[in-house]
C-alpha cells in the first residue's frame, strides 16, 4: 500500500465481513527494539523472525533502501512505515555505497539506541516487531502482502498516520516512565489502521483477500490453508464451497481473476516463500506442509520464480538482480 489507493470500495455488507475476519489482527504485542541515528554508509541485517512475527520501519528522517531476498528493493523516504507481516530477513541500508561505518549501541528505556560513529546524522529511524497472538494460518494472516508501505509525507487524508508516528518517536525521545508503553498502544492503533485501509481498499490487488469477501470463495481458501498438503481437485473444492464446479470457476475469475486451480499452485508457492524467508523450518518440511511432492520440487519452483535457490531467501540483503516470475511454470505438486 503507497499512500491511499483510490479505486471502488466495498459495500457496507462486504466491509462488515472483512472487519470480522479481522479480529485476530487486532491481538497483537508491538515491540520496538530500535531507534536508529544513521549517517554515511551503513546497513543493518535482519535475520527470520518465526512465524507468527512482523517486523516494521518507521523512517522520521531522511531516506534508506530495504532489501529482501528475491524480491526487489524498496526505497522508504520521511514519513514512510514499511510493514513486513511474514517477518522475513532483509537488509536496511544507506542510499549510497561504500565502506559500511561502525555502529554504536546502548539500551534506553528498554530500547536500543544505534547510531554511526564519525558520521552526521541524516536518516532516522524507529523499529520493531509485532506478534500475532493468534497466527496459526488464520487465512487472514497468511493473506497480507508481502510487505505493506504507508507513505504519510503530504498526504492530508493520511494526517492520523502522521500524527500517530510523530507521537511514537516522542514518547521514545522523552524517556519517561511508562513511556515504552504508551509507545506500544499507539503503534498498535496505527497497526490495526494501516491493516484497515489496506483490506477494506477494493483496489488494492491482492486476489486472495478479494476471494475472502464472498463466502463460498472464502470456505474454500480457508479449507485450502488449513490443508495445504492434501492433493486437492476442482471437486474437492466445489465440495467444500457448495457448489457446482463450474459456479467456482466463475466465482475465483470473477474475485481474484484466475481459475481455482491456478490460485492454489500460485498460494503453494507464496506460502513457501513466506515460510523460507520469514522463518527457519527445514526446507523439506516446508515442503511437505505446503503440497510439494518433494524438497527438490521446492527448489525447482522457487528458482523458477525468484531466481535464487531456498536456502538464499534467509539471507538478508541480496544485491544480485532480481528474476521476475516465469507465469508459465508447471504445478508445484510435480
Amino acid at each position: 500500500m503507497s499512500g491511499r489507493i483510490k479505486g471502488r470500495r466495498m459495500s457496507e455488507a462486504d466491509a462488515a465481513e472483512l472487519l470480522k475476519a479481522m479480529v485476530p489482527l487486532f491481538r497483537i504485542r508491538p515491540i520496538f527494539e530500535d531507534s536508529c541515528k544513521f549517517g554515511g554508509s551503513w546497513e543493518s541485517l535482519h535475520a527470520p523472525n518465526g512465524k507468527g512475527w512482523a517486523q516494521f520501519h518507521m523512517v522520521t528522517r531522511g531516506a534508506c533502501v530495504v532489501e529482501r531476498p528475491g524480491l526487489g528493493p524498496q526505497r522508504l523516504e520521511a514519513g514512510d512505515i514499511l510493514l513486513l507481516p511474514h517477518g522475513d530477513s532483509h537488509a536496511v541500508r544507506s542510499r549510497t555505497g561504500g565502506a559500511v561505518g561502525r555502529v554504536t549501541t546502548e539500551v534506553r528505556n528498554g530500547v536500543r539506541q544505534r547510531a554511526t560513529v564519525e558520521a552526521e546524522v541524516d536518516t532516522e529511524l524507529l523499529c520493531g516487531r509485532f506478534l500475532f497472538e493468534t497466527s496459526d494460518e488464520n487465512p487472514l494472516i497468511a493473506a497480507l502482502p508481502d510487505e505493506i508501505v504507508l507513505r504519510t509525507a503530504e498526504e492530508p487524508l493520511l494526517e492520523r498516520f502522521r500524527r500517530l508516528l510523530i507521537d511514537i518517536r516522542e514518547e521514545l525521545d522523552a524517556g519517561r516512565v511508562g513511556s515504552e508503553v504508551v509507545a506500544a498502544d499507539l503503534a498498535r492503533a496505527l497497526f490495526v489502521m494501516m491493516l484497515r485501509d489496506h483490506l477494506s481498499d477494493d483496489a488494492s490487488g491482492n486476489g486472495t483477500v478479494s476471494l475472502l469477501r464472498d463466502r463460498m470463495t472464502a470456505r474454500v481458501v480457508s479449507a485450502i490453508l488449513n490443508d495445504l498438503a492434501r492433493d486437492w481437485t476442482l471437486d474437492d473444492m466445489a465440495a467444500v464451497a457448495i457448489a457446482s464446479r463450474a459456479t467456482l470457476v466463475r466465482a475465483f475469475q470473477k474475485r481474484a481473476g484466475v481459475a481455482p486451480m491456478t490460485f492454489l499452485s500460485d498460494l503453494r508457492l507464496t506460502v513457501a516463500r513466506k515460510r523460507l524467508a520469514g522463518t527457519s523450518d527445514p526446507i523439506a518440511k516446508i515442503a511437505g506442509e505446503v503440497g510439494y511432492a518433494s524438497e527438490g520440487a521446492l527448489s525447482k519452483a522457487i528458482m523458477r520464480r525468484y531466481g535464487m535457490r531456498p536456502g538464499a531467501l534467509r539471507e538478508p540483503g541480496p544485491r544480485a538482480p532480481v528474476v521476475r516470475p516465469d507465469t508459465s511454470s508447471p504445478d508445484s505438486r510435480s
